[in-house]
């Protein structure tokens, strides 16, 4: 675990703001969620919170259960399932506390309480705007009303059993100070123990951020009573260091998503604060974390997959070139020294050695062992028994495994348990040549069942009707486009294929470019009749046409499964 040595600082504030514990408080499931194209089913959510937990987690925001059923639903599970875990969590820190949106509304309060009551601790978040704009053109209420509005909302969350009340004041950048700490003080008094201040907009610098922060906590009557907490967008890229420069002016919460993901330009980076927080822990930031850094190339990965948002190579933290040295100055430094140009050890996050470590010859026990060494403990002999196979075809090609590599097979078939089977691909066979028309020949099994929309293979109607059918297509743009226009007419869809993007997880078998690197497809649809509404989908193979084809198969799964619902 990332534990910080705390020491006195007597410029904080007093009370409960006067410890030397930062709060992460994840919206990767919540305001993540809301990023254009990004659709995540019930089991994938389950599957982030996991690893929320195990990464160490304060708070959890499992999402907005008045929006829809199914978000309420996929809270409720998470509430149930996640709620109690403990795994990887120190003595202190107990279970994540798994919270809920709700806007300052009895329906939206009662429905959110009543999706987390069942995590042994949860929160109720509720917002309101606070902004005389929003006041007189949006929400067409007082001043008094506001703070009637917001008081009533906390006193209401609390009186259905809510452990917690976070409050946020919506546009607090735009809202006159000395009422924005009248509306504070006022939800203080009802008992809200969380006070956030979003820049809702991305409009704050770290200056200016930072100076609203100590403004506030300087002059809310019970200010120390409470935890401040940053809520920072990323529209002129200052999202990570505007919550730090809130943390520097008392804030102990920093709400944030993995790999920065959300509305517009994204949310503050889970990794960039808490790194940021480790490296200058002597110095600038001597407060505790709960976060075991080793987990957090694992949950970046597993959410690039799982919302279809590839990490950008040159991402801080989590990208492929966070470590990566191109200049000879700097990589003879590093080779006599590794701290000469690296700040943070590559180990140190999680990200896996370079080295060939498994080749064909290896046992299963071996590819378990790495495996729980790589942080994925826990996996089931039937997922051990497929893993292991795919390792096997993977080394009698590649000659030997990298951990990225098993750490993809691994994430692949992982995934698959969280993807529902509505349809599967079970053949392919092309045709194509240079200059010459691609002919694709696929199989599917295609569920006819509506109970095959259920999330995740596991809960699925095993006696589900399931059919096999072939048909063929023929495309001069090549093979992989002939592979989908086969695919859309066996499921009878008509789909748009806004993205498509291939790259290799590894190089090839001891980087001699022998074509055996496995590799990695993500594509992004949408239907022809409903281009606003998106669907990802993800594959690893050796073959990249196959890839292609479980790809697409995987995004026209949550398509139909999406329809079915």
């Amino acid at each position: 675990m990332l534990t910080q040595n705390p020491t006195t600082n007597g410029s904080r504030a007093a009370g409960t703001n006067n410890t030397n514990h930062v709060y992460i408080f994840d919206t990767t499931l919540r305001d993540g969620e809301q990023s254009p194209g990004v659709t995540l089913s019930a089991q994938e959510k389950v599957d982030i919170a996991r690893q929320l937990s195990l990464l160490g987690v304060d708070i959890c925001e499992a999402g907005f259960p008045a929006a829809s059923d199914g978000d309420f639903a996929a809270v409720q599970r998470i509430a149930r399932e996640i709620g109690p875990l403990t795994t990887n969590r120190d003595l202190g820190m107990g279970p994540m506390r798994i919270c809920a949106l709700a806007r300052a509304v009895k329906s939206d309060i009662e429905r959110a309480c009543q999706a987390i009551r069942d995590a042994p601790k949860n929160r109720l978040h509720t917002f309101l705007a606070t902004s005389d704009i929003h006041l007189q053109h949006k929400l067409r209420i007082s001043r008094q009303e506001c703070v009637k509005r917001a008081t009533e909302a906390v006193q209401y969350a609390l009186s259905l059993g809510a452990n917690e009340v976070e409050f946020s004041p919506e546009d607090a950048a735009r809202s006159d100070k000395d009422f924005l700490c009248e509306v504070l003080g006022a939800v203080i008094a009802a008992g809200a123990t969380t006070l956030n201040i979003p820049d809702t907009v991305g409009f704050a610098t770290p200056d200016s951020y930072g100076a609203l922060m100590a403004y506030l906590i300087a002059h809310t009557p019970g200010a120390d009573r409470v935890v401040w907490s940053t809520h920072c967008h990323n529209d002129l890229g200052l999202a990570t260091a505007n919550s730090l420069a809130g943390v520097l002016a008392g804030a102990r919460q920093i709400e944030v998503a993995v790999n920065g993901i959300g509305e517009r330009a994204g949310n503050t980076a889970l990794e960039e604060v808490v790194m940021a927080m480790n490296v200058h822990a002597s110095t600038v930031f001597p407060y505790t974390l709960s976060i075991d850094t080793r987990q957090l190339y694992r949950t970046s990965q597993l959410v690039a997959r799982h919302t279809g948002m590839h990490v950008q190579r040159n991402k801080a933290i989590v990208g492929a070139n966070a470590f990566a040295h191109e200049s000879g100055i700097h990589q003879d430094g590093v080779l006599k020294h590794a701290a000469t140009y690296e700040i943070m050890s590559p180990e140190s996050v999680g990200v896996p050695a370079t080295a060939l470590v498994l080749g064909k010859h290896s046992g299963r026990a071996a590819v378990r062992a790495r495996l729980a060494e790589l942080g994925y403990q826990g996996i089931g002999e039937e997922q051990l028994k497929t893993i292991f196979t795919r390792f096997k075809q993977a080394a009698d090609a590649k000659k030997n495994i990298t951990d990225s590599d098993l750490m993809a097979i691994a994430e692949d078939e992982m995934g698959k348990v969280s993807r529902p089977a509505m349809v599967q691909l079970k053949g392919l066979q092309v045709v194509s040549g240079t200059g010459a028309i691609s002919t694709a020949t696929v199989e599917l099994a295609i569920r006819s069942k509506a109970s095959a929309a259920a999330d995740g293979a596991q809960q699925q109607d095993q006696n589900a009707e399931e059919e096999i059918h072939t048909d063929a297509a023929i495309s001069r743009n090549g093979p992989v486009h002939a592979t989908f226009r086969a695919i859309e007419r066996l499921v009878n869809e008509q789909v748009t294929v806004l993205e498509y993007e291939v790259r290799a997880v590894s190089s090839g078998s001891g980087g001699n470019g022998n074509g055996d690197a496995l590799g990695h497809v993500v594509v992004r649809v949408a239907r022809k009749s409903t281009p606003e509404v998106t669907f990802s989908g993800s594959a690893t193979d050796l073959d990249v046409v196959r890839a292609s084809a479980l790809a697409f198969v995987d995004a026209v799964n949550s398509m139909m499964v999406a329809a079915a619902e």
